[in-house]
Order: structure tokens, then C-alpha cells, then sequence
């Protein structure tokens, strides 16, 4: 009941804002509402509309399972090596609004679905990160299980080690840091110090659009200060662990995604910065340069500065899958709202498993040659580890390899050099 009267609170409020703005908010909404209804009922998992593909149903990779021990270094960690996942960031990761079919449904966090840390059911019913994993481990700890509420703190039994926060900004990324160290250090011993850890971190987006209130707390040298400060928490007291970054997607092309209708309201109150500016007006340019420069200098961190490269148990690796995305869209060329929440702004379950599906990819490949996503809307064919390279690709590799590739590319140029001395003597 309690919940009930702030929804219905929350409802008037939304209505008398309508009322203020003299828009016809109200009839764009209950059109809106009338729809989902019609086509997804009111049932807890409603049918995910036209799926992009089968990849869930079909998706196996036969015979590259686990090592045969337990690796030492983490440039030789299989898929089915990992035995805890865990996530952190802010609303994304936490899945608000992921299976709601109205406006009223936007403060629950479906995490159980989130892209990177959801562990509803299997592969067949969801693709995540974690669902993913199951299919090379199906012992895997650590994912969530069932929804919360965003304005309540997250119980362990229900949340796993999703441990992100609706709405956290990046000054806030060590607390959740710390509570994961905290939580994994109370496990049984063996476990903390000898098992693979998966760390999924996505964050940033807040700051954007909290940045025209504080340029100082908000700008790219906060954000990368209060990055820093975290992954070196994670480097300096998580053993046998690899964390993946997932790059900040440039938040101003959200714009885009209006269709008048009443959650669209929302965009204008927790994305101010970014949504209310004119187009190409100096205050929204500002805040695509900033997003640029956050972009640039996380890569100089985690790909150029050398500084989570020491430990041969521990990895970060940046992967940038959402870094020139632009939103779904149909074949029409217009915005396909089946991928977005009521609110204009989060992500639905589809949304989700293209995150998945694409961050899965990127963990497969090398560091420069890690797909991009253009469009949330395109179709990602789920990879599988091939036979000549059956690890996680991290930083470690990506260099061993590239000095391979010079070692054999000198020893060609050596031996042509040899060979043309020989003739000249002959």
C-alpha cells in the first residue's frame, strides 16, 4: 500500500506539471500506456518484442570449458575460470526501469536483468554477462537474483554484487569499491585469494548531466581523478581479478530519444544539463567536449599510462563498445522506443542484452580490435572463444602479442637483409 500511494503521488504530481506546462502530456501518456498494455500485458516478464536474434536460444562454444587448474596469471584466464562477478556504477547497471511497462514502474531495479550482472534464469531466457559465464561455469557467484527499489538500500540476497547506485556520480564509484573489497574479504579465504573475479564497471554518464551545476566536481579531471582513486583500490587489495571499464557513450545524442509522451518529463529533471540547452548552443557544445575529454583521457589511463599493468594477477581493461553508439532505430530510420524505458532515457531489456552480447565480445577480443557498437539497434552475433586463443583478452596479452608480431617481423627483415648481402658477395 505503501508503495502504491507514492506511485499515485507521484502520478499527480506529473499530471499538475502537465497542467502547468499546457502540453498535452497527459493524452501522450495514457495513448503510450494503452499500447504496452495491448502488447505486453501486465505480467512480471512481459515478452521482449521482435528479437534482434536467437543468439540466447543457440549460443554454445563446444569443448574450451575451463584450465585444467586454476591459472596463475590473468593473461591465461578461460571463460570458465571465473568464479565471482560483480558490478558497479549507477542507474544502467542497476537496471531501473528495464521490464517496466509504465511511468510508475521506473523507480524499480530490475537488477536480475542488468546487462553486465543480471543472472535471471539462463542464457535462454536472458543474455547477460553473468548468464553467459554459466554456459562455461555454471557455478558462478556473485550475480543478482531480484529487484529493488531505488529509493531503499539493496539487500546482498536480492541485489548479489551488483552493488550500483541509482544516480551515483563518479566522486561516489570508491564507496561502492570499498564495499565490494569488504564483502569479498568476508568470503571463506580460499576463496577470496584463489578465485577469478569479473569486475564490471560503468559510470560517468551522471556527472554530464550534473555538470552545468558543479564544473569543478563534474569536470574530466574529477572524473579521472575519482577513477583512479578507485581502480587503484581495486589493484592494490583484489587479487586474481580482471575489471572491465566499459567507456562513457556520449549522452547528448539521448536528446533524440522524445516522444512527447509524459515519462519524457523525466529526461528535463535528472538530465537537465544535457536535455534542456538549444541545439549548438554554447552550454550544450561545452557539455560534448567535456563528454570528448572524458572519453580521452580514461583511454590515456587505463591503455597508455602503463599503471595497472604491474600485477600479473590483475587486470583493467577499457572496453569501448558504447563509445560512438547512437540510439535504436527502426527500419524507418526513426527512434525504436521498444529498447528505451518509459522515462526516454534508460535502457529496456533489449537494450540490455545488446549491452551484454556486445561487452561479451569486446572481452574476446584485443585491444585494438574490439568492436564498436553504432546503433543500439543493430544486430550482435555473440562470439565464441576461438581454439587458438581461449582466454580473456587483457592488456598483458594485447603487448606479448604485439612484440610477438615485431619479433617475427624483425627476424623477416634480418633474414632479407642476410640474404641480399649474399648476393652482393657472390
Amino acid at each position: 500500500m505503501k508503495m502504491m500511494a507514492t506511485q499515485l503521488t507521484v502520478l499527480v504530481c506529473c499530471l499538475c506539471l502537465c497542467q502547468v506546462c499546457g502540453l498535452d502530456w497527459t493524452a501522450n501518456y495514457l495513448d503510450g500506456m494503452k499500447e504496452q498494455i495491448s502488447v505486453y500485458g501486465l505480467q512480471q516478464f512481459p515478452e521482449k518484442a521482435s528479437a534482434l536474434s536467437h543468439d540466447g536460444k543457440d549460443f554454445e562454444c563446444p569443448g574450451i570449458l575451463s584450465s585444467p587448474e586454476i591459472p596463475t596469471t590473468v593473461d591465461r584466464v578461460r571463460p570458465g575460470d571465473v568464479k565471482i562477478v560483480a558490478a558497479l556504477g549507477d542507474s544502467l547497471t542497476a537496471a531501473i526501469g528495464a521490464n517496466a511497462t509504465n511511468v510508475l514502474q521506473i523507480p524499480t531495479e530490475y537488477r536480475q536483468l542488468s546487462w553486465s550482472i543480471g543472472g535471471y534464469g539462463n542464457i535462454s531466457n536472458l543474455i547477460s554477462l553473468p548468464n553467459i559465464i554459466k554456459i562455461f561455469n555454471p557455478h558462478v557467484v556473485g550475480f543478482a537474483k531480484k529487484s529493488t527499489l531505488s529509493y531503499k538500500p539493496a539487500p546482498l540476497e536480492d541485489s548479489g554484487l551488483n552493488l550500483a547506485v541509482t544516480g551515483a556520480n563518479t566522486y561516489q564509484l570508491s564507496e561502492q569499491v570499498r564495499r565490494l573489497i569488504d564483502i569479498l574479504k568476508s568470503m571463506p579465504e580460499n576463496r577470496f585469494q584463489e578465485d577469478w573475479k569479473v569486475v564490471t564497471i560503468f559510470i560517468g554518464c551522471n556527472d554530464l548531466c550534473d555538470y552545468c551545476k558543479d564544473k569543478t566536481l563534474f569536470s574530466a579531471d574529477s572524473f579521472i581523478h575519482y577513477m583512479t582513486e578507485s581502480l587503484d583500490m581495486l589493484q592494490e587489495e583484489l587479487p586474481r581479478t580482471i575489471v572491465n571499464v566499459v567507456q562513457v557513450f556520449h549522452v547528448h545524442r539521448l536528446r533524440q530519444v522524445n516522444d512527447l509522451s509524459l515519462g519524457c518529463i523525466l529526461q528535463r529533471t535528472f538530465c537537465s544539463c544535457v536535455v534542456q540547452p538549444k541545439e549548438n548552443s554554447p552550454e550544450l557544445l561545452e557539455i560534448v567536449e567535456v563528454n570528448r575529454q572524458f572519453q580521452e583521457r580514461l583511454e590515456k589511463l587505463i591503455q597508455t599510462s602503463g599503471r595497472y599493468d604491474g600485477k600479473k594477477d590483475f587486470a583493467v581493461i577499457l572496453q569501448p563498445f558504447l563509445k560512438d553508439v547512437e540510439p535504436a532505430f527502426d527500419q524507418e530510420g526513426h527512434v525504436d522506443y521498444s529498447f528505451f524505458t518509459p522515462d526516454c532515457f534508460h535502457l529496456t531489456i533489449k537494450g540490455h542484452e545488446q549491452m551484454a552480447k556486445a561487452l561479451w565480445n569486446n572481452m574476446l577480443q584485443p585491444e585494438g580490435e574490439k568492436s564498436l557498437l553504432m546503433t543500439f539497434s543493430e544486430d550482435v552475433k555473440l562470439l565464441c572463444p576461438s581454439e587458438a586463443h581461449s582466454y580473456i583478452y587483457t592488456r598483458r596479452i594485447g603487448r606479448t602479442t604485439a612484440r610477438s608480431s615485431a619479433a617475427r617481423s624483425a627476424v623477416v627483415i634480418i633474414n632479407l637483409l642476410c640474404a641480399a648481402l649474399l648476393l652482393l658477395c657472390i
